[in-house]
């Protein structure tokens, strides 16, 4: 499980996967979350403006992320 300590009060979910190498590019990210590849707290998301938020858990190929403060 990789984490993600936010600096601000949100982190959106494209930067997300790409923060912990998920994603290679925005691109990458971006084509993920609109094949509907990832979930946000168990439920597939499709917005890569998403915003994650303390406590959030993000899933993508068999990978977490957790987002805290």
């Amino acid at each position: 499980m990789e984490v993600i300590y936010l600096r601000d009060d949100f982190i959106k979910l494209g930067q997300a996967l790409k923060a912990v190498g998920f994603a290679e590019s925005g691109v990458e990210a971006k084509f993920a979350v609109q094949d509907g590849l990832v979930k946000v707290n168990g439920r597939v998301e499709t917005q890569r403006g998403k915003k994650l938020f303390v406590g959030d858990v993000v899933e993508y190929n068999g990978e977490t992320i957790r987002i805290e403060k």
